[in-house]
C-alpha cells in the first residue's frame, strides 16, 4: 500500500506525521493541509479508465478505493448559452459532498479508529454517513436543531448514530471537536482534514475533461466553510502547472446575504475576517457559517485568482430555485445560490460553470 503523506499546518509550518489520528495543528488549533504534490494525466491517458472520480487516480493522495460508490462525473448541461451547470446532486448520497467523503472513508478504512465522528449541517453528514456504511466502521453525526428532517432521515438510514446540538452550526461544530479530542476518534471533519479538499477537486478536474481541456472564465461556487472553492482551487494549481491549461479561471465565491463573513472581509480588503459576523435564518443553510476556520485561505484563493465575492438574497434563492425546477432541475435552496447570483448577468457574459449541489428532495421548496 502506497505511503500517506504528511499533513502540514499553513499558518505556522508545524508537520502531523501520516498515519496520525491528529485533526487539527497541535500548536494553533487550524486546519491542516496536505504535503502532496500530484501531476495529473494528460486527457489521451484517461481513456477506459473508470467512470469514477478515481479516473483521476494520480491526483488523488489514495489509491486503490474500497469503498467507492461510484461518485464522481457528473453531468454538465447549459442553463444558457454563457452558463453551464454541473449535476453534483446525481452522487450517491445527493449532494457533492460525496467527492470529500469517499477520500475520509478511505482513510479512517486505513487508519482503523474505534469510531468515527463527524459534524454537518446535513449534506456532509450523511455522506460520511454512507461511506462509513460501505466501509463498515462505527459513525456517529453530530447537526445542530432545525437540520432538514430528510437529512436526519437519511443519516440514520446509512446507520450512524445522531447527536442532534441545541444550538447553531457553530454549537454543533464545538461540540463535535470536543469529542473529536478523545482517543480512538477520526474526526471526519469536511473543514479541518485536507483529504477532503482532495476529493472536491475532483469537480474541476471533470469540468477540465468536460470541455475538452480547459476550463470556462469563470468557476462559481457556493462558499460557507470553502471545501468546494479550495478543491477547484487545488485542481487549477495542478492543472495549471503540467501545462495542461495556459490559463486560470477566475473564482467567483457565493454567500447568502444572511450570513456572509467572507463578503464582508472581502469588501473590506480584509485578509481575513472582520469585527463579529450578523446573522440571520436563511434558505441557503448548507452555507451558512459565520466563522469559517479556513477563511485566510478563502479569501486568498479567490483574490489570486482574479475572482469576487457575491451574495444573494433570500428572494433570490427562492426564484432561483423556481426558476431551475421549472426547467427539470429540483434542486436544494442552498444548491440554487450560485445561479441565483450569475442569472440575471452578474458576470457580464463570460463563460461560466455553477455547480448544482444538493437534490431538491434534501430540503423542499423554499417558501416565504
Amino acid at each position: 500500500m502506497t505511503a500517506l503523506p504528511d499533513c502540514f499546518c499553513p499558518t505556522d509550518g508545524t508537520r502531523v506525521p501520516s498515519g496520525s489520528l491528529a485533526w487539527c495543528c497541535p500548536v494553533c488549533r487550524g486546519p491542516l493541509d496536505l504535503d502532496f504534490s500530484p501531476t495529473p494525466a494528460p486527457l489521451s491517458s484517461l481513456t477506459g479508465r473508470v467512470n469514477s472520480l478515481w479516473r483521476y487516480a494520480e491526483c488523488l493522495p489514495l489509491a486503490s478505493p474500497t469503498v467507492s460508490l461510484g461518485e464522481g462525473r457528473t453531468p454538465l448541461v447549459s442553463l444558457r448559452e454563457d452558463v453551464s451547470a454541473k449535476l453534483d446532486f446525481l452522487t450517491p448520497t445527493l449532494s457533492f459532498k460525496d467527492r470529500g467523503a469517499v477520500l475520509l472513508a478511505e482513510l479512517a478504512l486505513r487508519l482503523g479508529p474505534r469510531q468515527v465522528l463527524a459534524d454537518s449541517s446535513g449534506n456532509a453528514g450523511t455522506a460520511v454517513a454512507a461511506y462509513c456504511a460501505r466501509a463498515g466502521l462505527p459513525c456517529t453525526v453530530y447537526v445542530p436543531e432545525g437540520t432538514s428532517p430528510k437529512k436526519l432521515e437519511q443519516i440514520e438510514a446509512h446507520g450512524a448514530r445522531l447527536r442532534v446540538v441545541e444550538g447553531n452550526r457553530e454549537a454543533t461544530a464545538r461540540a463535535a471537536r470536543e469529542a473529536a479530542d478523545e482517543e480512538g476518534v477520526f474526526y471526519a471533519s469536511h473543514v479541518f482534514n485536507p483529504y477532503f479538499l482532495h476529493g472536491t477537486k475532483t469537480y474541476v478536474h471533470e469540468l477540465w475533461e468536460d470541455l475538452g481541456g480547459r476550463l470556462p472564465d469563470v468557476v462559481v461556487v457556493p462558499v460557507g466553510n470553502g471545501t468546494l472553492l479550495l478543491g477547484a482551487a487545488l485542481a487549477v494549481a495542478e492543472l495549471h502547472g503540467a501545462g495542461l491549461i495556459d490559463r486560470r479561471p477566475a473564482l467567483y465565491a457565493v454567500q447568502s446575504a444572511a450570513v456572509a463573513p467572507l463578503a464582508h472581509a472581502w469588501s473590506e480588503g480584509a485578509e481575513d475576517l472582520v469585527g463579529v459576523t450578523a446573522t440571520a435564518p436563511t434558505f441557503a443553510e448548507g452555507i451558512a457559517i459565520p466563522n469559517p476556520p479556513r477563511a485566510r485561505q478563502i479569501l486568498r484563493a479567490v483574490r489570486a485568482s482574479g475572482g469576487a465575492f457575491l451574495t444573494v438574497t433570500e428572494d433570490q434563492i427562492r426564484h432561483a430555485q423556481s426558476d431551475l425546477a421549472s426547467r427539470g432541475l429540483y434542486v436544494e435552496s442552498t444548491g440554487v445560490a450560485c445561479w441565483a447570483a450569475v442569472r440575471d448577468g452578474a458576470l457580464g457574459g463570460r463563460e461560466a460553470v455553477v455547480p448544482l449541489c444538493g437534490a431538491g428532495v434534501k430540503t423542499g421548496m423554499a417558501r416565504e
